[in-house]
């Protein structure tokens, strides 16, 4: 439904984003995830067909954006950070003044109006004046103006920007909700945001799409490997011999020696199995094991070890891009990537 082959945006010959490509097909929540400036809303303006792109192309529903965007933008319900509301109108006002001007016919006005007004919960509020509605409301009667015209694909750019917690939560449920029958394409700079709400999560720093999946994968992906260390009596060669017998651990890393005491640190698959192992490896041979101590990156740790590094970061061939993996791939590069039948890969 949504195809993005190469999208690249410069603005003085310097690029805000490059070579941006994914497909979605199926419905569900997806979350655009990056820090504040990382080109998410460019991405979203570009795709709506609100900002042209200076390469690379977008199908909504098959149709080109550029060169079909009348049939392209009617499947498409679109949020921006700030809701252009009339602020002097009613929500009921509002809602029928849009419907008209997006050519719903005028008896189905109506019954579109009423329909997006109890999806998103603002019957209540729906003759009182924009303008005297607290900010959750606000947005509430911008989601609803992006379910007229019945579209297939919305799209809502930080739709919880300013939002109280209460507020949070009730715009959360409703993206939620709306996820069962449509497309929804959310950004956010907040990771728990993301997480609360979303099937797939794409992440998107610099400009360049790093890594994407469904979201219990990427969080796994994330986290990468736990860490343990370990302080011993043990000296260095014998330690690190004990080390290299323990099945599972891996990237062994001496951290120093200090009054007979040295410090080691490793990865492993299994943190649990691996600890027990190296306890009964030592006690095995009769060596002391001053501490043993399991060290797991948060996901907002990994988050921003992996935005913040760009300049740095080479992302992982095989799950930083959007693509349709192999058969023979694994299965947690596999979901990292995107399967095509999990509806989004490129």
């Amino acid at each position: 439904m949504i195809k993005v082959n190469n999208l690249k945006k410069c603005y003085s010959d310097k690029p805000v984003i490059s070579d941006i490509s994914f497909t979605i097909s199926e419905n569900g929540v997806y979350g655009f995830l990056g820090p504040n400036g990382a080109g998410k809303s460019t991405t979203m303006n570009i795709i709506t067909g609100c900002l042209a792109a200076t390469e690379g192309t977008v199908e909504i529903g098959g149709h080109d954006i550029v060169e079909e965007p009348e049939e392209a933008k009617r499947l498409i319900g679109y949020l921006p950070e700030q809701p252009p509301l009339y602020m002097d109108m009613t929500p009921r006002e509002y809602l029928t003044f849009v419907a008209a001007a997006r050519g719903v016919k005028k008896d189905e006005i109506k019954n579109q109006v009423e329909r997006s007004m109890v999806l998103t919960g603002i019957t209540p509020v729906r003759d009182r004046l924009i303008k005297h509605l607290s900010k959750g409301y606000k947005q509430r009667v911008g989601i609803s103006e992006t379910l007229l015209g019945d579209p297939k694909i919305i799209i809502l750019d930080e739709p919880t920007g300013g939002l109280d917690p209460k507020q949070i939560t009730e715009i959360r449920d409703l993206v939620r909700s709306l996820g069962k029958d449509h497309i929804i394409l959310f950004s956010s700079h907040i990771m728990q945001e993301v997480q609360a709400i979303s099937d797939h999560v794409m992440i998107i720093a610099k400009g360049r799409l790093l890594v994407s999946g469904r979201a219990e994968e990427l969080e796994r992906y994330l986290r990468k490997k736990p860490v343990l260390r370990i302080r011993t009596r043990t000296n260095r060669a014998a330690a690190e011999e004990l080390l290299h017998s323990v099945t599972g651990i891996e990237e062994i890393t001496f951290d120093g020696e200090e009054e007979g005491i040295t410090a080691f640190h490793f990865t492993a698959d299994d943190e649990n199995g691996a600890a027990e192992s190296v306890f009964l490896a030592f006690a095995g041979a009769k060596r002391s094991l001053i501490s043993l101590e399991h060290e797991s990156m948060t996901l907002e740790e990994a988050f921003l070890q992996l935005t913040s590094g760009l300049d740095t970061y080479a992302p992982d061939p095989q799950a930083s891009s959007l693509k349709t993996p192999d058969p023979e791939e694994d299965e947690e590069t596999a979901a990292v990537s995107g399967r095509e039948e999990d509806g989004i890969h490129g």
